[in-house]
């Protein structure tokens, strides 16, 4: 596809998360949201009134897939319906933004990446903390050899929203979600790989429900769970209108051996005061770390690459974080961006199918570890011809 062609793009999911791909609709630019899909009809009305009234609306999303006008897609259902949405469009011969995760099991991520190369269309995953200034700013860190070779990595992530997002609603049923060290920290996880520059080999871990499973008033098995933050839904026990099935962890841990010998762990806690994810990484020569919200004005990150007997709160060196403009800190409108070029030029991408599947997998293999005593496992391998396939993108 040239870049002065036109790209008119359908949406599988417009309500929730589907809003991103507002970000795509630059019609002074070529680009235009043209199709919707979704079983919610006030999504379907608040995308019609959006994009105006000749766009194509349906509540099945094969109609969406199967039109010959549309050149790319985004899929941003709910996660459990990741990989049947993304192989109908994949088949159909579609370029594909996939929001992560990729899919919630390791066999239906390989069945995205196996079509995607049989049908050579461009498969695009939307783990936008590759596009967080923040994380960006580590990267080059690490990059410009301002720690020495990488040794160790972990993140802490505190929740606080955890018990209104991630347990009102379908996230909160394993046959939905697997898990929410998954579903929650395949983000995390992916980030930890880049800075780190591996891939999970070995993993053990350790979770349980510690507290909303105490809780006893639940909604209706027919209605939707109120999943907004609301600050006054405190003490975490205070909470009410919890999803009917509630049998995810909503504390985990996870220990990681990376194919590059490097150590890594992730924690995550649903139930915590405040939020925020704290990432740091430790090398041969020194350490970084971030402060603050990855989106706030207080963000920061910290370099300490000169040796002391006591903890310096300033460390040697401090990077302060800009946030963009645009939804997760401009991280949102980032990564549209170079998901519209990727389709019309190609080139290399922050983002990479092989490691949001490797951001599964391991999400995956920590959750039946922690769900079987913590008995450390092994991720499966993909094929060196799908390897090679996917890495010819990767930044």
């Amino acid at each position: 596809m040239s870049e002065k062609s036109e790209l008119l793009i359908g949406v599988i999911g417009c309500g929730g998360r589907g809003s991103l791909a507002g970000h795509a609709h630059l019609p002074e630019e070529n680009v235009r949201l043209v199709a919707a899909a979704d079983i919610n009809d006030q999504a379907l009305d608040n995308f019609k009134e959006k994009y105006g009234p000749d766009v194509f609306l349906t509540k099945d999303y094969r109609e969406l897939v199967s039109r010959e006008d549309i050149n790319a897609v985004f899929v941003t259902s709910p996660d459990f319906l990741h990989e049947e949405h993304a192989l109908a469009a994949i088949e159909a011969g579609k370029a594909v933004y996939l929001e992560k995760p990729m899919a919630i099991t390791i066999e239906g991520c390989d069945k995205i990446l196996a079509a995607a190369m049989e049908h050579n269309v461009k498969l695009y995953l939307g783990h936008n903390m590759r596009h967080f200034n923040m994380v960006l700013t580590m990267k080059k860190l690490i990059d410009d050899g301002e720690i020495g070779e990488v040794k160790v990595g972990w993140c802490r992530h505190f929740v606080s929203y955890g018990g209104d997002a991630y347990f009102k609603d379908w996230h909160a049923d394993r046959t939905k979600s697997t898990g929410l060290l998954l579903q929650k920290g395949a983000h995390d996880i992916d980030v930890l790989h880049w800075l780190c520059g591996g891939y999970t080999q070995t993993v053990t871990a350790m979770g349980e429900l510690t507290l909303y499973d105490r809780i006893s008033d639940r909604h209706d098995v027919s209605e939707n769970g109120n999943a907004s933050f609301v600050k006054s839904n405190w003490p975490p026990l205070s909470q009410k209108g919890l999803n009917p099935v509630v049998d995810v962890e909503d504390v985990s841990m996870m220990l990681m051996k990376l194919d590059n010998g490097v150590l890594a762990s992730y924690q995550q806690c649903h139930y915590t005061p405040d939020s925020w994810r704290n990432y740091t990484i430790i090398g041969t020569e020194g350490r970084i770390e971030n402060f603050g919200s990855s989106m706030g004005k207080e963000a920061c990150v910290r370099l300490w690459n000169t040796r002391g007997d006591t903890y310096r709160v300033d460390g040697d060196k401090t990077f302060p974080i800009i946030s963009g403009a645009g939804g997760h800190g401009g991280s949102d409108t980032d990564i549209v961006a170079e998901f519209i070029r990727f389709v019309r030029e190609g080139g290399k991408i922050n983002t990479s199918p092989v490691a949001a599947r490797n951001s599964v997998a391991a999400g995956v293999m920590a959750t039946e570890s922690l769900r079987n005593g913590s008995t450390p496992m092994e991720i499966p391998k993909l094929p060196d011809d799908i390897l090679e396939y996917f890495n010819k993108d990767a930044e």
